[in-house]
């Protein structure tokens, strides 16, 4: 039962990750390639204040939040200026930027050997040191997740990012200030982005540069594209959907030397059908263009 909570767990961190890239992909149309920058900056900032300042992770998790918000700011200036392929060229060499900063600075970061003794979040004095209670803090981060999405892309604002996926051209024409609205996306999803970053740090307390390189950006934005662009749904399912399927691999009997390698072809596989087949997810109403 415990195994079973645990792939919920980090099912619904996922789930947080997927709606976060889903309102810069799916709602906005901007092809972002580089989400697990703010995934790696919310769980090393968040490890960081904790570990060295002796901060409380719930302290420690909001300013991994704040960071990986600034960090989404100082990217998308300089990038909401690129259109298609130069935006998601800008994005992907920001989490190469990132992945090597925590993987290189070792002083800082311990590098390749990873942060252990990451401490478990709290709550009212009491240390949640079982996957029941961090289930239900999961699940209370996901459900704010999904009730700020839906109230943003139902607003008149989430109409106007609609606008920009479909012309951007035509919104401007509208009066509509295009460069604003993505910079606030943008940093709205970063900011999700470092809070499952967090969240993911202090339930599994060891976080290495591995857990963030460019195939974790991949594998977001496959969610997004599996469950359907554009769908709140839709990414909760793709989330859950591409938790669940590399576990089923641990009951094949494969060993995990080939099952890892065998686990993203497949995925890889599932984009170029779902690319062929159907563009705008399972649940999805945007394909790109």
């Amino acid at each position: 039962m415990q195994y079973l909570f645990h792939v919920l767990i980090v099912a619904e961190i996922y789930c947080i990750l997927s709606l976060s890239l889903s309102l810069i992909v799916g709602y906005t149309g901007l092809p972002a390639l580089g989400h697990a920058a703010f995934f790696a900056v919310g769980a090393y900032a968040s490890s960081l204040f904790c570990l060295n300042l002796g901060l409380s992770p719930w302290l420690g998790m909001l300013l991994g939040a704040i960071l990986a918000l600034l960090l989404g700011v100082v990217v998308a200036l300089p990038s909401l200026r690129l259109l298609g392929d130069y935006f998601a060229l800008a994005t992907f060499g920001l989490g190469l930027v990132v992945y090597y900063i925590v993987r290189n600075w070792a002083s800082f970061t311990r590098g390749p050997m990873g942060l252990p003794n990451i401490p478990k979040l709290t709550f009212f004095g009491l240390r949640l040191g079982n996957v029941y209670g961090y289930f239900l803090v999961s699940l209370g981060f996901l459900l704010v997740t999904v009730t700020v999405v839906h109230r943003i892309v139902n607003s008149p604002f989430g109409r106007v990012l609609k606008s920009i996926r479909e012309d951007e051209t035509g919104s401007q024409a509208l009066g509509k200030n295009t460069s604003r609205n993505k910079l606030i996306v943008c940093m709205t999803g970063a900011l999700f982005a470092g809070v499952a970053g967090s969240l993911y740090a202090h339930y599994v307390t060891f976080i290495a540069p591995e857990s963030f390189t460019f195939l974790e950006s991949i594998t977001i934005l496959l969610m997004v594209i599996l469950g359907g662009m554009g769908s709140i749904t839709g990414s909760i399912l793709g989330g859950i959907i591409l938790v669940l399927f590399p576990e089923l691999l641990r009951f094949v009997g494969m060993p995990s030397s080939v099952a890892a390698p065998m686990r993203q072809i497949l995925y890889g596989l599932l984009l170029v059908l779902l690319m062929i087949w159907r563009p705008q997810g399972l649940l999805g109403t945007y394909r790109f263009k």
